[in-house]
């Protein structure tokens, strides 16, 4: 009994934060499409609406609060739709030849979250309430940034963790303020069509371009 215990001990695969994290880079790396609610919330301020992300590089958030508001991204070009002033911003993104476009959204972001942030287990690998009562249960781990040229001091994830997608992000900004996205009713490899990423501006909005950027003489 002794030497089958230990056998089974020293044979089960201790999986660490990093180890975790790169499993859940690598679950959304193989997506080819995504969608799901997303709320956003910072201090008393609210924000809704549907995300849907197609690899490798086209993103849309059509909002419900504020409503009508768009934020659409199609690897050349930044585009955001704001109806209170019926403003268009638009901002042409230069990327090098022959890289493709935006480098598969959800993949590089996570990667770039491996590369500047250290992961850790919050409270250990098990599966914890996502919130104090809750009945959602997920694996949260925090990362904290390698250098403090981050704009997110730390990041919990809480991971949901039979399809190791991503339920919640909260991010602490250097002046100690907390952002959490919260994303539910995810749906993976549904068959969004690249059609859903065309948009069409509001004929009566004011048109900003190069918003982001501008020449300097």
């Amino acid at each position: 009994m002794l030497i089958s215990s230990l056998t089974l001990a020293f044979g089960q695969q201790v999986v660490t934060a990093e180890g975790y994290l790169e499993m859940v880079s690598n679950t959304y790396a193989g997506v080819r499409d995504y969608e799901a609610t997303i709320n956003i919330r910072s201090g008393n301020a609210q924000m809704a609406g549907t995300i849907s992300v197609l690899s490798p590089a086209f993103l849309r958030i059509d909002f419900s609060r504020p409503a009508e508001q768009v934020i659409l991204y199609n690897g050349d070009a930044l585009t955001i739709y704001l109806p209170d002033f019926r403003a268009v911003l638009n901002q042409p993104m230069n990327r090098r030849p022959g890289t493709q476009p935006g480098g598969g959204t959800a993949g590089l972001g996570l990667s770039l979250l491996r590369r500047n942030y250290v992961p850790a287990f919050l409270t250990g690998p098990n599966p914890v309430p996502l919130d104090l009562g809750s009945s959602e249960n997920v694996i949260k781990l925090r990362l904290t940034r390698r250098t403090t040229a981050e704009g997110y001091r730390e990041i919990i994830l809480s991971i949901n963790p039979t399809n190791r997608t991503i339920r919640r992000m909260e991010g602490r900004t250097i002046g100690d303020n907390v952002i959490i996205f919260d994303f539910t009713n995810i749906k993976l490899n549904s068959g969004i069509p690249e059609t859903r990423f065309a948009y069409d501006t509001p004929a009566n909005a004011n048109m900003y371009n190069n918003f982001l950027f501008r020449e300097v003489d």
